[in-house]
């Protein structure tokens, strides 16, 4: 061989020993170092993760009737790259869930591995189409087991239960405030199809049972939300106001035993609602709560020992100029006792209560009862109100504050610090949970009466309680919120609307009635709040003509309903206790009479 041709002969090895060099250094990057990748790509191609959702846990009232449950439906899911016929598949799906071919074509042409088609296919509906795809041997069609949540009552609770989106989050809400006790935890299972798209059974891989979710038990009695809710339709339809709110609540706890507002809606329509019917009033509405208000003024003087309930204020005879502006009361009162200062709702008298303890102090009551924060409720949203400090305020504040004016805060604020007058001067958390518990009954969680602190002394609270029995009384403010058999404290409210442009609206009011039964020993707190409320005849809209009523159909219905024990009837005239010489020290604030002039400023009972 001649030394060309050994030259060729070496060339020619060389390159078949570089090429298998090449192919056994390829051969060795593919099995051993890429061996991780591509196997992780081969298990994407026939390896799929599905999730075992966990059921959503119910909502129940305190007697375990169901609010919220779930019913099992299917979502029906498709992987584009199974599909062996796709235009028999969209001809099949537009006649099985009547989704237009146009969609499912786009869809299914997608070329993506996870495709939902439809959530909430009903059990039978997803047989009959599973069954039809097995029979036209039409592959890459799949099925989930899902649920859909169900409110049987439908409007009644929407803002306190809420409700969830697909994916079985809260939004609203219980189902959003109880998010993580409801939702459980999602299991799930590999699964791995062969050429076909068929799940090869022996190849399963790991599994994770899924936990379902807990179940919560509401304060909420139904049988109260019941009366409740048809109170507040009757009103709705009678007066025709802009919105409503009632709340029911035990004093001694803070449970919440029921609570309507209006506008409302269809919880299970929940997609065509409009944004004002799905705000919670009772907790994010803001409002000058008038003359109910002046409980707080009446309290501090009382709690800090400045008067006693019999001492006497001298009232201006219905106008006093404080400030360089007139303050007015609906009547032209001389003296009233502190305890008729309730009675008779006087401006005046609530702006001297408050001018005895101060600015400071008086703000410090205003803070003790609860107002200027969130109450604590479970419930998602609340907002703090809107109470200024004693250095915001204007040399006339201190007047106007007393009578409810100035300050912005919400219903549940408002029966909250009722409340606290009626089990004795306690500020207590309002709840609306009651406990959590599994399935099988055990309790996870239960929620137990948080008393804040004590505000005033049970001595005050009771002088407070006996001069609001008198408000419900022929010589009161509210003889038309009167119980039959009962004895009632309350306390009326009559709050000329804020304008968005500055000052107050005219002839628009927002009335209300706050009381508790039996007053001696209260079952339940009530609040009825209407906002602008037509009346045939403009002296006829005052908290004590609209919203006592109310209140008096509702109570008697919800003392009936809980079987209290009813007492001798108490409707009778409460004689105004006068004196003709009081002594001196409890004289306050008297200046020259005035002449009797009628209202003017909005400032009502």
């Amino acid at each position: 061989m001649n030394p060309s041709s050994r030259t060729r002969c070496a060339l020619v090895c060389a390159a078949f020993i570089g090429l298998f060099s090449i192919f056994s250094f390829r051969l060795i990057y593919l099995q051993a170092i890429k061996h991780d990748e591509y196997a992780g790509l081969a298990a994407e191609k026939h390896v799929y993760k599905q999730v075992i959702h966990a059921e959503r846990g119910m909502i129940l009232d305190a007697n375990n009737e169901v609010l919220a449950h779930n019913i099992p439906v299917e979502t029906v899911v498709a992987d584009a790259t199974h599909l062996s016929d796709v235009q028999a598949t969209v001809d099949l799906l537009n006649a099985e869930l009547e989704i237009p071919s146009q969609e499912l074509a786009e869809k299914l042409n997608s070329g993506r591995r996870y495709i939902v088609i439809k959530r909430e296919v009903a059990a039978a509906e997803a047989n009959a189409l599973r069954e039809k795809l097995r029979a036209g041997n039409l592959r890459g069609i799949y099925f989930e087991h899902d649920a859909t949540r169900i409110y049987p009552n439908g409007s009644m609770l929407c803002h306190v239960i809420g409700f969830t989106d697909f994916d079985h989050h809260g939004i609203q809400g219980v189902e959003a405030s109880m998010e993580e006790y409801l939702h459980g935890q999602d299991g799930y299972r590999f699964i791995e199809h062969n050429r076909a798209g068929q799940e090869i059974v022996p190849y399963r891989g790991q599994e994770r049972a899924p936990r379902d979710g807990y179940q919560v038990h509401l304060t909420v009695d139904l049988g109260l939300q019941s009366i409740v809710e048809e109170e507040i339709d009757a009103a709705m339809k009678e007066y025709s106001p802009q919105k409503a709110t009632i709340i029911l609540m035990r004093p001694q706890t803070g449970e919440i035993l029921a609570i309507a507002n209006r506008p409302n809606f269809d919880l299970n329509l929940r997609s065509e609602a409009k944004p004002e019917q799905m705000k919670n009033r009772a907790i994010i509405d803001m409002m000058e709560p008038g003359s109910t208000f002046k409980i707080v003024a009446a309290a501090s003087a009382l709690n800090e020992r400045k008067l006693r309930p019999d001492s006497e204020v001298f009232c201006e005879n219905g106008v006093w100029n404080y400030g360089g502006s007139p303050l007015h009361d609906h009547h032209a009162y001389g003296y009233l006792s502190v305890r008729d200062i309730l009675i008779k709702s006087s401006n005046i008298g609530a702006a001297k209560l408050a001018l005895t303890v101060g600015d400071q102090k008086f703000y410090e009551y205003i803070r003790r009862f609860g107002f200027g924060e969130r109450t604590g409720i479970e419930l998602p949203g609340e907002i703090n109100g809107v109470i200024r400090p004693p250095q915001a305020w204007s040399k006339i504040s201190i007047t106007r504050i007393p009578m409810g004016h100035e300050i912005g805060v919400t219903p549940l604020q408002m029966t909250s610090a009722m409340a606290t007058i009626a089990n004795g001067g306690k500020l207590v958390t309002p709840r609306i949970v009651k406990s959590v518990t599994a399935s099988d009954g055990k309790i996870v969680s239960s929620v137990s009466p948080v008393v804040l602190r004590q505000v005033i002394s049970a001595e005050t609270a009771k002088q407070i309680g006996d001069a609001l029995r008198g408000v419900v009384s022929d010589q009161g403010t509210a003889a038309a919120a009167a119980v039959p058999g009962f004895t009632i404290a309350g306390k009326t409210g009559t709050a000329q609307k804020v304008d968005p442009h500055g000052g107050y609206d005219h002839g628009k009011y927002v009335v209300s009635f706050l009381g508790y039964l039996p007053a001696d020993h209260p079952e339940f707190v009530g609040l009825v709040v209407l906002d602008d409320a037509h009346t045939s005849k403009p002296e006829l809209n005052y908290g004590g003509k609209v919203a006592g009523p109310i209140f008096s159909r509702v109570a008697e219905k919800a003392a009936r309903y809980l079987d209290l024990e009813p007492h001798e009837e108490i409707r009778k005239a409460i004689p105004i206790q006068r004196v003709e010489k009081p002594k001196p020290a409890e004289r306050l604030h008297k200046t020259a009479p005035a002449a009797r002039i009628a209202l003017t400023d909005g400032s009502r009972r």
